[in-house]
């Protein structure tokens, strides 16, 4: 089942899921699935990420064509946080939040443009897919307590890295370095 959220293109996927005595299996990305919503072209890469309880990696976007992302957490607990940086969207400056667990068996699709964060309630591992390669010359972020964005994070004081912290506010960001709206954002 897929469902919308606040944001424009940023959905929750709740997977069907097969279990029995002897575990379960669930399909995390099914590509035919995202084609039915207009949101495949491909992905590219995989990540699997690693953080301890109490961290905060984040707000992380990639100029160019963007990385559109579908995040799923396979260990733990965290808060996923979007935030809509796209130019002209009728959701711009806005946020959204969602608790992805192991246990709740969800994934959120970002599109591309958007800046993602998130903080580990819970030590956590997380799968990502994404419809681009990293380019470091291409990324940016904007800093996670930007208080334009008014983000309720679950923890004031979380562990973060020396360059996230330096990251600018949203609204210190020149237009050029901010995706543009494209009402089709699918992947």
């Amino acid at each position: 089942m897929v469902t919308g959220t606040d944001l424009e293109g940023v959905l929750i996927v709740t997977h069907d899921v097969h279990e029995d005595d002897r575990g379960f299996l669930l399909e995390l990305c099914a590509t035919h699935r995202l084609a039915e919503l207009g949101r495949l072209q491909g992905f590219v890469q995989d990540n699997l990420s690693h953080s301890r309880a109490g961290v905060l990696r984040g707000l992380h976007y990639q100029l160019g064509d963007g990385q559109a992302k579908l995040v799923h957490v396979v260990r733990g607990r965290i808060v996923d946080v979007v935030v809509d940086i796209r130019q002209g969207s009728p959701t711009f400056g806005r946020w959204t939040g969602h608790v992805l667990s192991a246990a709740r068996r969800q994934s959120i699709f970002i599109p591309a443009g958007c800046a993602h964060g998130f903080y580990t309630v819970e030590e956590a591992d997380m799968f990502y897919k994404l419809s681009d390669r990293y380019r470091p010359e291409l990324e940016r972020g904007i800093v996670w307590n930007d208080p334009s964005l008014e983000i309720a994070w679950q923890d004031p004081s979380p562990i973060i890295s020396p360059r996230d912290a330096r990251l600018p506010r949203l609204d210190g960001i020149p237009p050029d370095d901010l995706p543009r709206f494209v009402a089709d954002d699918g992947i």
